[in-house]
């Protein structure tokens, strides 16, 4: 049996029909981004691809084909003993490297001489990174999106959350970009992905969603972070329909202080991120709100913040921006227990399928 090649496109479209999928980059690459549920098998880890191509541009292809052969061939049998020593014949595996070249073609070559049925993607990740490019451009076109709308704190995560929880379709832009939005939004427990990976996240969700029901998302800016919403999907987002939340102010900064207690709960962090402002405060206001933190004032810090930094350009931006917002329905959140009942309403009113 012989390694089939694949193209890239048709790949993505049989993923889920593969039993296994193999990424033998090295770790270092495979950790910036890989398709979705991938192991990675690597057949050079990153110390050894360094020794490899070393020795390439030192001693000449010969002497860097003996030596990665050998690690190739060691680190092959390993993965094999180590994951696949239970797999059944007809085991379906998907192979790809950077570039559909030597190292997939390794370890496809032997996989299938035991026996196993392999494709390897012809152009490696590259091929398949323009592909999903591609599908995710039109994945995000045929979408019926929603946006939720409103200013900090009324709760556009919390929604999510619920809605998602209740059975509707929910792209979370800012659980899949690991980070909340804002100078004070980073998530001290997870490190924001590389730029693929995140579109690579957004192309997985979209790809299971069904075009005959809505999606919901949140209002975004063009960057959450240091990441970019890509082209196509923010562009759509703004052209979508949209949903207002509006909140008392004592509401929102109760829903702020449950958001952002991993942040509470390390003022010196708060302040450090808080110094990120004082270009656009100046530095007697931020110094304000560091003290306020170091007192642990933090009810008062989030009411100004919002009232200063937050809310003053919120809806200007919002109808430059989004074409829906200035027709949107605004809904009340009553109190930080709203979203539950609130989810239930919506599904009802806007995906009763």
């Amino acid at each position: 049996m012989n390694p089939q090649p694949i193209e890239a496109a048709q790949a993505l479209r049989e993923l889920r029909s593969f039993d296994a999928v193999l990424d033998v980059r090295s770790p270092g690459e495979f950790a910036l981004d890989h398709l979705p549920g991938a192991a990675n098998w690597w057949v050079l880890d990153d110390a050894e691809r360094a020794r490899v191509g070393t020795l390439y541009k030192q001693q000449g292809s010969f002497e860097a084909k003996r030596v990665g052969a050998a690690l190739v061939a060691r680190n092959i049998a390993l993965h094999i003993e180590r994951s696949g020593a239970d797999w059944p014949r007809r085991h379906r595996v998907l192979a790809y490297c950077w570039r559909g070249g030597n190292r997939s073609g390794a370890m496809a070559h032997v996989l299938a001489q035991i026996g196993f049925p392999v494709s390897v993607v012809r152009g490696g990740y590259k091929a398949l990174r323009a592909a999903l490019v591609d599908q995710l451009e039109a994945l995000a076109q045929a979408q019926r999106l929603i946006v939720l709308c409103g200013p900090t704190g009324c709760g556009k995560s919390r929604l999510l959350q619920a809605l998602q929880a209740h059975g509707a379709q929910v792209l979370d832009l800012e659980r899949l970009a690991a980070h909340r939005g804002s100078v004070l939004g980073g998530m001290a427990a997870e490190p924001q992905p590389a730029q693929k990976a995140f579109e690579t996240r957004i192309w997985e969700l979209l790809r299971g969603f069904d075009p005959a029901r809505p999606v919901f998302v949140e209002s975004e800016s063009r960057k959450i972070g240091r990441l970019q919403v890509p082209p196509a999907l923010i562009e759509r987002m703004r052209a979508a329909e949209c949903l207002r939340l509006h909140a008392a102010l004592d509401v929102r900064v109760q829903v702020l202080l449950g958001d952002y207690a991993d942040m509470i709960a390390d003022p010196s962090e708060l302040q450090r991120r808080l110094q990120g402002l004082r270009e656009l405060r100046g530095a007697q206001t931020v110094q304000r709100w560091q003290h306020l933190s170091a007192q642990g004032a933090f009810a008062e810090l989030t009411r100004e913040l919002l009232e200063q930094h937050y809310d003053p350009s919120y809806e200007a931006s919002m109808r430059r921006n989004y074409q829906g917002f200035a027709q949107a329905g605004e809904w009340e959140i009553e109190s930080a227990e709203a979203f539950e009942p609130m989810a239930l309403r919506l599904r009802r009113e806007w995906d009763p399928g």
